[in-house]
């Protein structure tokens, strides 16, 4: 009986993940308008309809909800590689959990020119583990290469719990 139970939070963590801070695409228009043109400035946090807000990170890149924690994606693209910083709920200092791989997963977008960037699956692997483990998740794939504004989800199971957590980087402004 007890497994059903954990089985059914679960779940619910699932479902709530998926309608926690994913609506910001709600809130900034349609992600292709804001791919192809110079829209308006939205700055760089993001404001949310539930209440809070997410500032950009420590390492300027986009901070979002994973499961408890928050987080913070970042593209390196001539390494054609992305990085996952879990953080406190400051949003600022790392903070390490124990997860074997975070799995990453892009929706389709497009670059300035208008050159389509195919959906990706990247497997995140921690880096500087210590005593099983890590703030700082990694993965490579050439479609990282691509300067583009990225959203999609991460999943991965975090201190024994299934967490998730969708990201966007669509925003006026933004440069690597």
């Amino acid at each position: 009986m007890t497994n059903f139970k954990m089985l059914g939070l679960g779940l619910l963590v699932a479902a709530l993940a998926l309608t926690g801070c994913s609506n910001s695409s709600d809130t900034q228009g349609d992600g292709t308008a804001q791919g192809s043109g110079s829209g308006g400035e939205t700055g760089h946090g993001h404001s949310h309809e539930h209440g809070h807000s997410h500032d950009t990170g420590p390492n300027g890149g986009v901070v979002f909800d994973l499961g408890k924690y928050h987080a913070e994606f970042t593209v390196d693209h001539p390494k054609k590689e992305c990085t996952v910083l879990v953080l406190g709920d400051d949003g600022k200092t790392t903070t390490p959990v124990a997860a074997s791989e975070l799995t990453l997963t892009t929706k389709a977008t497009k670059t300035a020119d208008g050159t389509v960037v195919e959906p990706m699956t990247i497997k995140l692997l921690p880096q500087n583990e210590e005593d099983g483990k890590a703030a700082k998740f990694v993965g490579t794939d050439p479609g990282i290469a691509n300067v583009a504004d990225f959203e999609g989800t991460v999943l991965g199971v975090i201190d024994g719990k299934p967490s998730q957590g969708e990201f966007s980087e669509v925003h006026s402004g933004h440069s690597h």
